[in-house]
């Protein structure tokens, strides 16, 4: 009986991101919500905060995500493991950035974009599903590092 608990999952997803470049994604979402604000007020129609937030949100949480699993050799024994863990299994591991951008989501989309819970919730829940496939797929095509 090898089979996880989904605590244990989330726990190996952890210590698997617990590596990751943080200061890189924080830059990548930053400049991206940056420049997508900017872009926003000197091309004509109105400029989109909350656009935005969130896809600097996204772009944060899946350089992270990416990041983390991109050398499973770093770091020490338990988080090897980790990282080759989440190689093995992508959509397990892609669940927790995908949770993770929408959390951060939701309370943008409530308080800028001032939408009701449920919006903010929907909203929100799209972004996250939407960091999810793409981190599960990038995860996926990275599978042959965990073989190393």
């Amino acid at each position: 009986m090898n089979e996880l608990s989904r605590m244990d999952e989330m726990s190996l997803s952890g210590a698997a991101l617990r590596g990751a470049p943080w200061r890189a994604a924080a830059i990548a979402g930053g400049g991206v919500a940056a420049t997508s604000i900017f872009l926003g007020w000197i091309l004509p129609g109105p400029a989109d905060l909350t656009w935005a937030l969130c896809t600097g949100i996204s772009l944060f949480a899946l350089v992270a995500g990416i990041g983390a699993i991109s050398r499973p050799d770093r770091g020490d024994r338990v988080t090897q493991q980790a990282r080759r863990w989440a190689l093995e299994h992508p959509w397990r591991f892609a669940l927790y950035p995908g949770l993770g951008a929408a959390a951060l989501m939701v309370p943008v989309q409530l308080v800028i974009d001032g939408e009701g819970v449920f919006g903010a919730a929907w909203d929100a829940l799209l972004g996250g599903v939407l960091v999810l496939l793409l981190t599960g797929i990038l995860t996926r095509s990275m599978r042959g590092r965990a073989r190393r």
